[in-house]
C-alpha cells in the first residue's frame, strides 16, 4: 500500500508565493523519524549515526543563494561554542558536489553538509518538501540525546533566516 500524501498549504511561502509542504508534520514531543542523506563524498548517513548525541537539523532549500549560505555560515560558528556532543547538519535537496564545494570554499568545519535529493525521505518524513518544487523549505529542528525532538521551526517564508536564538536557546537546554 502506497503512502497517503500528506499536503498542508499556507504554511510556508517562496518569496511572495505561498506553496504547500507535502510529508508529516514533526512536532516538539515526537520522536526524531529515522533518516539516510548523502554525504559530500556520496556515502549515506544516518540519524542514528549520532545516538546520544544533541543534534541539530538546519534546512534550507540551496546553498547557492545567500539566505542559505548565511545560515550555513551562522551555525557553523554557533557550533565552535559547543562540545562534541551537539553535531549541526546542513541539509538540502543540494547534490552533494555543490554542498563539498561550498563547504571547502568557506572553510565550514564544524557542520555536516548533507543532501536529501537521492531518497527524499527526510523532506517528506520530516515534512519540508515542497510541493512545486520538489526543494526543501527552511527550518530548524533541534533532537536531545534520547532523539526526541524539543524544537521545530518552519520558516513562514524561504527567504528568510531561521530563529537562531531559539533554535540555540533549545540546544543549550539539552545540555544541563
Amino acid at each position: 500500500m502506497a503512502k497517503e500524501i500528506k499536503e498542508r498549504e499556507g504554511v510556508v511561502a517562496f518569496g511572495e508565493v505561498p506553496v504547500s509542504l507535502i510529508g508529516e508534520t514533526v512536532n516538539e514531543g515526537d520522536i526524531a523519524p529515522e533518516f539516510t542523506l548523502i554525504d559530500k563524498d556520496f556515502n549515506a548517513v544516518s540519524l542514528s549515526d549520532f545516538k546520544g548525541k544533541t543534534v541539530v537539523l538546519s534546512i534550507f532549500p540551496s546553498i547557492d543563494t545567500s539566505v542559505c549560505a548565511a545560515q550555513t555560515r551562522k551555525f557553523n560558528k554557533e557550533a565552535s561554542k559547543f562540545s562534541n556532543n551537539v553535531v549541526i547538519l546542513a541539509i538540502s535537496k543540494d547534490l552533494p558536489f555543490a554542498l563539498g564545494r561550498f563547504c571547502a570554499a568557506e572553510g565550514i568545519d564544524r557542520v555536516i553538509a548533507l543532501s536529501d535529493y537521492m531518497y527524499d525521505e527526510f523532506g517528506y518524513d520530516y515534512g519540508f518538501l515542497i510541493k512545486e518544487n520538489r526543494l526543501l523549505a527552511r527550518g530548524v529542528v533541534v533532537i536531545n540525546q534520547d532523539e526526541k525532538i524539543v524544537h521545530v521551526e518552519y520558516v513562514p517564508n524561504v527567504t528568510s533566516e531561521p530563529d537562531y536564538k531559539k533554535a540555540l536557546k533549545a540546544v543549550k537546554a539539552t545540555m544541563k
